[in-house]
This record gives structure tokens, C-alpha cells and sequence, in this order.
């Protein structure tokens, strides 16, 4: 069976800017990726319909009687059942989204519609990342875990709850810190670390050759991707990977993508002070959107830094490959590839991203390569529109 996972175009301007730089099924929520879920659940790699600018680096694979899967919903037994009922020229409806058809390709507008009446886990904007991060996080573990043997949890580490909810992979280390399961899991993939002084109440996932540094405080519902140091406090948060926090500072209800890097004692607010509904800019309507959240943190593109001290107020996006630095709180939209703070912005040219990108992969054995440059070049010339702009 060959599984395609498509980006719906409205959907995918919700998600930006973390689908500026990847398709939909890319995004981290629980454990693992939304592809990363459809092919542990169907024991395959699927592949994406994605823009075109992005399809060299994820391509698709085609197919007769292939199946396509909107890449913003998360699979579950009962849909894998019904999916696996699917007919060439049907399509599957939830509530008036297009979740699933079977085809050879092009647009299903005339497939015969069958409704999905189910309940579905689908990530719709960018909050719902870290809203939906608790229950996904305890469906990764189960479909990780089952039939498998945690290594051996070190006598230093002080267990709150049932310590069958904690799974270590190989290699991974965790020394004379406090494991509080009462929440949910808390499961380190290989290689990674804990370092001693850490609390941490799940459910948490701390991805491969990830650090979670001295005396860090974590709070129930994060995901921390691969290759990543963190340090401070942090709560309902996900981070996708490859991104450092490394220092103390709080980072609460809030994305960020991946090959970023927040500054010694960078703070996020997540609660207005008159405990009103949180606003977030959205791309795809051009101008603030009611999330209607109380805790709403910080969303953050990919390659975007934030320097020391830096301040975000409630409800902050940041596009991709922003640089921002200085004193007092810079707007709550930073639009992409911009370099400043409170006092304004200017552009952040391409060539000296890729200078500072070139060496921040080489430290993780990377190569910064021609695609990963085409792809950036896209996005500058797709955002300009909004660099115009005043930023508000």
C-alpha cells in the first residue's frame, strides 16, 4: 500500500511560519512526526504532495490505487481500520475537511464522498501543537513502547508515580534528578541525557542526543525533539529539534521549529495580564486571529535567535530566520528574516544566514547544503510581502 500524505493549501498557511520550511505530516507533536506516526502505525514510509519548492527535499512517490492522507491528521486504530476499507475513486470526509482518498492522483472533487464520523486528532493551527501535545504524547508511548524493555533507570533518579510510565532507550542517561509519571510518561530516546538537579513532570519526550542541562525544571505535555540542549523552565512546550535553550528563562505554551537558539535567560509571556484570550498573527488572513486560549505563548519559525535577556509577550510569532536582540519587548509579529528588536527591524540578507546556518550544522555534522539554500531563497522572496509591512 502505497501512502501518500498531502498538505491542504488552507490548512498549511495556518501551520506557517513552521510550514514554510516543511510539509504538514513534518510537524513534531507527541513523540514523533506526524509521518513518523503514519509510518510506525503502517509499517512503510510515506511520502508528501507538498509545494513545489519543498518537493526536491521531500518528495513523492506515486502509485496506482494509492492512498492520500491530509498530512495534518494524526492516525489511530480506527482509522487505520477504516482506511484499510477505502475504494479507488472514494474519499473520506470529517466535518467537511477532506481527510483520506483513494486514487491515481489530481483533485477527488468527484469521488464519491463517504463521512468519517469518528473523533480525529488533526492539527489545524499552530497552537493546536502544543494544546494536543499531552494526549499525543501518551499515544507515542504506548506505540513505542509495546512489546519492548525499558533500560535499566538508575537507583540515584527519585521516582513520583508508577515507574513503568519511563522508558529509556539505549544509551540514554539520567542521574540524581526527580521523574514525576503522576501526569503521564516520560520517555528519553537513545542517547540522550538528564543532567543531575532536573524535575520533571510528564508526559515529556527528550529526543535523540538531546540535553535536558543542570537543575532544569520541566512541566507536564513538552516535547523536545533531536539534538537539542535545554535548560530553565519549561512548560507545554514543543520544540521540533536541533534547537538550543540552554540557560535559564521560562518558555511556556509555545512552538519552535528547528536550528533556532534562544539566549542566556530569554522569557516568554503566556498569560496577559487581564487574563483575556490570547491573539496570534496568522499568515493566511494577514493580521491577528483570536486563538481563544488563556496560555499562549511563543511560536517560532525555523533559523530564527533570540539574543540575551530577550523578552516575547503573549501571543508572539516569529517568522523564519529572524535575528532579534536588544532591550524591552519586540512586537508580537516578527516577520521573516528580519534582524532588530523593540527599536525596528531591518531585512537579515541571505548570505549571512547561510554563513551562520553553514556553521551551526557543521556542529551536528551536517552539511548546509545547495537545497537547504533553495529552499530559504523561496521563503525570502514568498515573505517579502510581509518585511514591507509595518510591524505591529
Amino acid at each position: 500500500m502505497n501512502i501518500v500524505l498531502f498538505d491542504e493549501e488552507q490548512n498549511r498557511k495556518n501551520l506557517l511560519p513552521l510550514t514554510f520550511t516543511r510539509p504538514v505530516a513534518e510537524i513534531r507533536v507527541g513523540i514523533l512526526t506526524i509521518k513518523q506516526k503514519w509510518d510506525s502505525f503502517l509499517n512503510t514510509t510515506c511520502s508528501y504532495v507538498t509545494e513545489d519548492y519543498l518537493a526536491e527535499k521531500y518528495p513523492v512517490k506515486k502509485e496506482p490505487g494509492s492512498i492520500y492522507i491530509n498530512g495534518c491528521v494524526c492516525p489511530d486504530e480506527t482509522l487505520i481500520k477504516a482506511l484499510g476499507t477505502i475504494k479507488s475513486g472514494q474519499k473520506f470526509m470529517h466535518q467537511g475537511k477532506l481527510i483520506a482518498w483513494s486514487g491515481d492522483g489530481g483533485i477527488p472533487a468527484k469521488y464519491e464522498k463517504v463521512e468519517y464520523t469518528r473523533a480525529l486528532v488533526m492539527i489545524n493551527n499552530v497552537w493546536d501543537i502544543f494544546q494536543k501535545n499531552a494526549d499525543a504524547l501518551k499515544s507515542d508511548f504506548e506505540l513505542l513502547t509495546k512489546n519492548k524493555t525499558s533500560q535499566p533507570l538508575s537507583k540515584t533518579v527519585t521516582v513520583i508515580g508508577d515507574p513503568k510510565l519511563i522508558f529509556l532507550e539505549g544509551g540514554a542517561k539520567a542521574e540524581a534528578c526527580i521523574f514525576n509519571t503522576t501526569g503521564g510518561p516520560i520517555y528519553l530516546a537513545a542517547d540522550s541525557e538528564v543532567m543531575e538537579g532536573t524535575a520533571i513532570r510528564g508526559p515529556l519526550s527528550l529526543g535523540e542526543h538531546s540535553v535536558l542541562k543542570l537543575n532544569t525544571k520541566i512541566y507536564g505535555a513538552t516535547t523536545i525533539g533531536p539534538h537539542c540542549k535545554v535548560g530553565g523552565e519549561v512548560s507545554n512546550s514543543v520544540i521540533f529539534g536541533y534547537t538550543n535553550k540552554a540557560h535559564d528563562g521560562f518558555l511556556g505554551n509555545s512552538v519552535l521549529g528547528e536550528w533556532c537558539n534562544l539566549g542566556a535567560d530569554t522569557n516568554n509571556s503566556n498569560l496577559k495580564n487581564n487574563y483575556g484570550n490570547v491573539k496570534l498573527f496568522n499568515y493566511n488572513i494577514n493580521k491577528q486571529m483570536d486563538t481563544g486560549l488563556q496560555f499562549c505563548g511563543l511560536i517560532m519559525g525555523d533559523h530564527s535567535k533570540s539574543g540575551i535577556n530577550t523578552m516575547f509577550n503573549t501571543g508572539t510569532v516569529v517568522g523564519v530566520a529572524a535575528n532579534i536582540f536588544g532591550g524591552g519587548f519586540p512586537p508580537t509579529r516578527v516577520p521573516d528574516f528580519s534582524w532588530g528588536g523593540e527599536k525596528g527591524f531591518e531585512t537579515y540578507r541571505q548570505e549571512k544566514l547561510f554563513e551562520t546556518a553553514a556553521k551551526v550544522f557543521e556542529r551536528r555534522n551536517l552539511t548546509f547544503d545547495q537545497q537547504e539554500k533553495d529552499i530559504l531563497n523561496t521563503v525570502f522572496k514568498l515573505t517579502e510581502a510581509y518585511r514591507n509591512e509595518n510591524v505591529s
